[in-house]
């Protein structure tokens, strides 16, 4: 198995545990990455804003050198995700809108490269195959998997699994040897980037997330979106402030708990050193 990956600017800067880390499981499982060369922002956090024909072009520019490379595309951010898969959606639907697309990147853009997230991408090898592959069984280990609204919404166009009750990333915590928490919150949203608008909104939404998966008693809430990841572990401290709670919950991509369990040590893909919170406690249970 062979993906063109694009890692965005999440993962080349903020979030290097998450690149290294599904770089880490991608090589246990043999799945073999091509790096885009010269790939570009996908433009989530302000090319859509000012304009559709504008955020369509930006990835449509490094998803052009995918299909001619006659790959599919693994991206792990979920907004880099939606971002291509809206590209492929308005190719193969709107003749016009394709034709506008290649004027603005001068080339030719066809559609044919299929857009996977992380959590399909990783799941098309199968369970039985990451079974196979795990060294270290996470028994003991309770997690609550949080996909956020990205993955899910809008369920027509750009969704991956059940829309309102995902299961992909449970099975593979459960293929690791972990269990997974039944929550209600898994697909609830965080506050995503409103969180540079109004912080008391996204800090109130996140709030709620933490409690629910404390309240399920998850020992660690696992995550495929950077921006997930950063507003639940690096603003807990702000919520604990705001709020006067205390929660302690580690918040980590489940790409790790997935490396770790294959053999990849802590330092090697970031779990150690790779968050803002507290990753001890977690470290301590999974040894």
């Amino acid at each position: 198995m062979r993906y063109a990956y694009f890692p965005g600017c999440s993962l080349h800067s903020m979030e290097t545990a998450y690149d290294r880390s599904v770089k880490a499981v991608s090589k246990h499982l043999g799945i073999e990455l091509w790096e885009i060369p010269d790939w570009v922002c996908c433009g989530a956090s302000s090319a859509h804003s000012v304009g559709h024909l504008v955020g369509l072009a930006i990835p449509a520019k490094t998803l052009v050198k995918a299909e001619k490379e006659g790959l599919d595309v693994l991206a792990p951010c979920a907004a880099c995700w939606q971002r291509m898969v809206w590209v492929n959606h308005e190719v193969n639907t709107s003749p016009k809108m394709k034709e506008k697309i290649s004027k603005a990147i001068e080339e030719e853009i066809k559609g044919t490269s299929k857009i996977f997230s992380i959590i399909d991408g990783l799941a098309a090898v199968g369970m039985e195959k990451i079974s196979h592959a795990v060294k270290k069984p996470l028994k003991g280990l309770k997690v609550a998997s949080y996909y956020g609204c990205y993955y899910v919404k809008p369920p027509k166009v750009a969704h991956i699994d059940d829309p309102e009750n995902p299961q992909l990333m449970d099975e593979m915590m459960k293929a690791i040897g972990a269990e997974a928490v039944d929550w209600p919150f898994k697909t609830e949203c965080c506050g995503t980037s409103l969180i540079f608008q109004d912080l008391d909104t996204t800090l109130a939404m996140s709030k709620k997330v933490i409690e629910m998966a404390v309240k399920s008693g998850a020992d660690v809430i696992v995550t495929a979106c950077p921006v997930c990841e950063m507003n639940l572990d690096m603003r807990m401290a702000q919520i604990n402030k705001r709020f006067k709670t205390s929660f302690h919950i580690p918040v980590v991509y489940f790409t790790e708990l997935m490396a770790y369990a294959m053999g990849s040590t802590p330092q090697e893909i970031g779990l150690d050193k790779g968050h803002c919170g507290e990753t001890k406690s977690l470290l301590a249970k999974i040894s």
